[in-house]
């Protein structure tokens, strides 16, 4: 396992051609979750949905490859596999180091993530599955590519951590952290720096019900996997199942969240509203799942909450929209609930 240092050191790497997106908080939001608690908890959201490429995925693949050029070994041609964030990161991350680009990636991947990697160099070719993509993906790394994994990497998990490194260095003092997990290479970055800068910080992993395989895997002691990517609006965790490296981390992180989709979607709304910043699904995961555990929270909690991207194609606005969940406040909501139950 890598040591926190590895993330301080991929941060002084990558720094200086990424973005420090910003920290930011919704004053409405903590008056509506104190309406409902009675307790004035803080919430900290790091904002990586400004980011390059719209995504925390260019952390990981520009410390990839810049670790590669210190070692004198920087790859002439790349391969990588994705459902749409990583294929803009390690494409973005070649462009601009003039490195050629090869990414397969499975055809329910959204459209716009699709012409997001065309635009920034890569060769592009879809495929039924994301097995057939991880297929082609091996094939063309036996050629002679260099592969850039989504998550199974030391590089990619120091690089997707800096977004936690960055949070903490810029004053979030959380008591917890909550992170999306797919393969989980930012959920083990996150726990690296935050336990590397307090080992008191509580890391919290979050998955939407129906592609919940890390916390299966957590739960039964050993790697569970999905047959095929599992279906979910939060389409930037679909992965089939974590890997060795990773699970050894998410074994030592202090719980997983399960949410379903109708509170991924309810998320999704409120953060957009309140933030006035395109949250995709699968960062709405973290605000779901902090809300669950500052409900159980009886002194007042900072939390900080990694909002992983914001790239939505038509077809997923649509199917967030289809009922408007903003007439109901998280406040309120919670109030409804619980008048209904003891009436």
């Amino acid at each position: 396992m890598l040591s926190p240092e590895a993330v301080s050191e991929a941060h002084k790497r990558i720094a200086p051609f990424l973005n420090r997106t910003p920290l930011v908080q919704s004053n409405i939001l903590e008056e509506m979750l104190y309406e409902k608690n009675r307790v004035k908890h803080t919430i900290i959201f790091k904002a990586e949905m400004l980011q390059k490429v719209g995504a925390f995925k260019a952390r990981g693949a520009l410390n990839t490859l810049l670790e590669q050029k210190e070692k004198g070994t920087m790859p002439k041609e790349v391969v990588a596999y994705s459902s749409g964030n990583h294929a803009q990161g390690v494409a973005w991350a070649c462009g601009m180091l003039g490195v050629s680009c090869q990414v397969f990636m499975p055809e329910f991947t959204s459209f716009i993530k699709q012409q997001a990697t065309r635009s920034y160099g890569a060769k592009l070719t879809l495929t039924k599955t994301r097995a057939e993509a991880e297929e082609l993906t091996a094939k063309a790394q036996e050629a002679g590519a260099f592969f850039i994994p989504p998550f199974d990497s030391d590089a990619e998990i120091a690089g997707q951590g800096t977004a936690c490194l960055e949070s903490l260095q810029d004053g979030a003092n959380p008591n917890a952290v909550f992170a999306p997990c797919g393969g989980g290479g930012l959920l083990c970055g996150t726990y690296l720096a935050a336990k590397g800068f307090n080992p008191g910080i509580k890391v919290f992993g979050v998955e939407p019900i129906q592609a919940n395989d890390a916390s299966i895997s957590v739960k039964t002691g050993k790697i569970f996997r999905f047959p095929a990517a599992p279906e979910t609006i939060a389409d930037g965790v679909r992965t089939p199942a974590v890997s060795p490296r990773t699970f050894e981390y998410l074994k030592k992180i202090d719980g997983f969240y399960e949410i379903a989709e109708r509170d991924i979607i309810y998320w999704t709304q409120w953060l957009n509203h309140l933030l006035k910043l395109t949250v995709e699904p699968t960062s709405a995961l973290g605000m779901a799942a902090a809300d669950k555990w500052l409900d159980a929270q009886t002194q007042p909690q900072r939390v900080l909450v990694i909002l992983s991207g914001g790239n939505i194609d038509k077809k997923t606005w649509e199917q967030i929209w289809q009922e408007d969940h903003l007439q109901n406040n998280p406040g309120t909501l919670r109030s409804k609930i619980l008048n209904a139950v003891q009436s």
